[in-house]
């Protein structure tokens, strides 16, 4: 997630360069494909990736979390 959201920082800082260079047209597009679109298809994806993990791994974790609890 950390990664997405800094390649939207990128795109968003790469329009407005693109802006101060008087491209408006290119600032534009990279804005909205780069920032917006972009960003959002790839949030809506890892939000719909479903995670698996084996279940010996889950018990290590639970015995993990005991142990602190103590």
């Amino acid at each position: 997630l950390f990664a997405v959201i800094a390649s939207g920082v990128i795109s968003l800082i790469l329009s407005i360069l693109f802006l101060i260079l008087q491209a408006p047209d290119v600032a534009l597009t990279e804005a909205a494909i780069g920032v917006a679109l972009t960003t959002i298809i790839f949030i809506i994806t890892i939000r719909n990736t479903v995670r698996y993990e084996d279940e010996r791994d889950k018990k290590k974790k639970q015995k993990n979390v005991k142990k602190l609890a103590k």
